[in-house]
């Protein structure tokens, strides 16, 4: 039997570029041969056991003693799982017929600080007509002449002419709120895409490594990625984006950018990070392997794996949210208003 292994597309400055790294081994199709090439793949290729002081010889000794010859697949795939919620990375999973892995505790056990029922009801209304929609973004002029975008994923695609209408309506706001709470991620040529409207400069926005051998700190020299600015429309105003402990991936990514703008807060609580460039592997058995393997920094090439903290720690408060108030929203709006206070916080 044969392993296939396929990167996936990896970010450089503002484009994706395709990238394959294909190698072959001979490995039996048994339960043993699985864990092995699970064991080993992870071992070789996955990017922070080093930085997260895992010690993955250690892990092999735990669960090898948990294979047997004559396991069943739904027990294989339990034991697998187990091993790789180890690595706490929301960005590795085991798939196969059956069930897919995830590792979830990176946001589990926080504030949720968001409330979709309460957005809807009290901000973006329920009715079609109630907010304007381009693409994934959903847009509003508040009552106290603050814009108001929330986008609920970068899977969503955003075009350049739907960002020309959106910051062309918005224009005459005397700031911007970009809500990404709960984005999951999505597709990181969007996370650019939307941040470039907001510099007039190119920015250094941070650092990306690459493999280049098998040893758990061989790693390629940093590249830089820089964010350059739009030339279309641009937002001249001061901007705050709304994060929380769900806003992963990609959306860790955009917080990442945004930060180095100056003109831009981030506001709420930590983002639930995942920085790690995903590549897929299949195993024997033809079960897919997803796991980081190519580390990003920040500008001042700091790990933003574990997530991002905002400028401006704040945490919805059930006080508010039973008077129909989101507190973070509520906070931005102060904010970009100049009306909030430090001791607000």
């Amino acid at each position: 039997m044969k392993i296939s292994q396929i990167a996936l597309p990896m970010l450089s400055l503002l484009c994706l570029f395709s990238a394959s790294c294909i190698r072959e081994e001979d490995v039996d199709n048994t339960p043993r041969g699985n864990f092995e090439a699970l064991w080993k793949i992870i071992d070789e290729q996955y990017c922070f056991l080093d930085y997260k002081q895992i010690d993955w010889d250690s892990v092999y000794e735990v669960y090898s003693p948990q294979i047997s010859d004559n396991m069943g697949s739904e027990a294989l795939f339990e034991v697998l799982s187990r091993m790789l919620y180890v690595l706490k990375d929301g960005h590795v999973n085991l798939a196969s017929a059956h069930n897919v892995s995830y590792y979830d505790e990176w946001y589990q056990g926080y504030p949720r600080n968001f409330d979709e029922e309460l957005v809807e009801d009290y901000y973006l209304g329920r009715a079609s007509t109630d907010y304007r929609t381009a693409s994934g973004l959903k847009y509003k002029i508040l009552e106290d002449n603050i814009g108001y975008i929330r986008y609920e994923s970068f899977s969503s695609g955003v075009g350049e002419g739907n960002l020309d209408e959106v910051l062309s309506y918005l224009a005459l706001c005397n700031g911007l709120i970009i809500d990404v709470r709960n984005n999951g991620g999505g597709t990181l040529t969007y996370s650019s895409r939307i941040a470039a409207r907001f510099t007039n400069e190119t920015v250094l926005t941070g650092y990306i490594c690459h493999k280049t051998g098998t040893g758990h700190s061989d790693f390629s020299d940093p590249y830089p990625i820089e964010l350059e600015p739009s030339n279309s429309i641009r937002w001249q105003k001061p901007a705050v984006v709304l994060t929380n402990r769900r806003a992963y991936s990609a959306t860790n990514d955009f917080v990442n950018q945004m930060s180095c703008l100056p003109l831009v807060t981030i506001m709420g609580d930590r983002t639930g990070g995942g920085s790690g460039m995903p590549f897929t592997s299949e195993l024997p058995n033809g079960w897919t392997i997803r796991f980081s393997a190519s580390p990003h920094f920040n500008a001042q090439m700091e790990h933003i794996e574990g997530g991002i903290d905002p400028d401006i720690h704040v945490d919805m408060t059930d006080e508010d949210e039973q008077q129909g108030k989101d507190t973070i929203i509520e906070t931005a709006r102060a904010y970009l208003n100049g009306t909030w206070q430090a001791d607000e916080e």
